[in-house]
């Protein structure tokens, strides 16, 4: 293959180690790794590097936090959110540029240690591929919020998992963990971090070896075999628009945020506590 054999580069929070065909991408987002524009900022950055080699086949991403693969959107911006409602006609930046890891000709593997709600969870599901270790969690918390999962969730859940169990994970909430994840095909594999590593390895370095101009070709079908993804993806920043134009976030936020969210402590010993907070009360209606 073309090129040095390892180049490490720097992404703002995202770390790259280009090997081969295999790139490996750290996320550290200090202090709690938040889907920011900080964090999409870097991952633009990571993406126009790749997308332009030709050498790259496959791009793994994991966390440098303990707890957190990303931990999801920021709370604190949101709720000051009250914007005007206006029909859109394309997906917002955040969409856009998860689906560039969607769209991408490489394949794109996320390990999942700890936590990935919202966001980050959204980040995952725009991956090709998740591998979890037993600590694997994720939840969609946006409708308790007032709002929907709008950087890609909303679409990507039921083309994962299916229809009926897209709506029991986005209606309810709730946390998810390894052992349902696997049964339902969002990870790939779950298990111990060492043999996950392992098993990851072997995969990559198995598919760094097909043609690149293969593996592009294959993505490129695939995708296409699931068309109406980019209509859907507008909808959804077209309704996430709506809600926060109503207001009707702004009263649940404050209470996640109130109660611990987006707090290390809060969100890694007491999510249960924290999404209850955020339930509809007799004086939101």
């Amino acid at each position: 293959m073309a090129g040095p054999t390892i180049v490490a580069m720097e992404h703002g929070p995202l770390r790259a180690t280009y090997d081969g065909g295999i790139v490996h991408v750290v996320i550290d987002h200090p202090p709690n790794n938040l889907l920011d524009s900080t964090l999409l900022e870097g991952l633009r950055s990571v993406l126009d590097r790749l997308e332009g080699d030709p050498s790259v086949r496959v791009v793994v991403f994991r966390s440098a936090d303990p707890d957190f693969f990303v931990m999801h959107g920021d709370v604190e911006l949101l709720v000051g959110l009250h914007p005007a409602y206006v029909p859109v006609v394309e997906a917002n930046p955040a969409t856009a540029t998860l689906q560039r890891i969607t769209a991408a000709p490489f394949v794109s593997i996320g390990l999942l240690d700890g936590a990935a709600r919202g966001g980050g969870c959204e980040m995952l599901c725009a991956m090709d591929m998740r591998f979890g270790t037993e600590r694997a969690v994720i939840g969609q918390p946006e409708v308790a919020m007032g709002i929907l999962p709008g950087a890609g969730g909303t679409a990507r859940w039921p083309r994962l998992v299916g229809r009926s169990r897209a709506l029991d994970i986005l209606l309810t909430g709730r946390d998810v963990g390894a052992a349902e994840l696997l049964a339902l095909g969002w990870l790939h594999a779950a298990g111990p971090l060492e043999r996950m590593d392992g098993e990851l390895t072997t995969l990559a370095g198995r598919i760094a070896r097909m043609p690149a101009a293969s593996v592009a070709a294959v993505k490129r079908v695939l995708n296409a075999s699931l068309a109406g993804l980019d209509a859907a993806l507008v909808t959804e920043t077209d309704e996430l628009g709506r809600l926060l134009a109503s207001g009707g976030h702004q009263a649940p936020m404050r209470r996640f945020l109130d109660a611990g969210g987006q707090t290390r402590e809060g969100e890694t010993t007491g999510m249960a506590a924290t999404f209850e907070a955020m339930l509809e009360r007799p004086e939101d209606a």
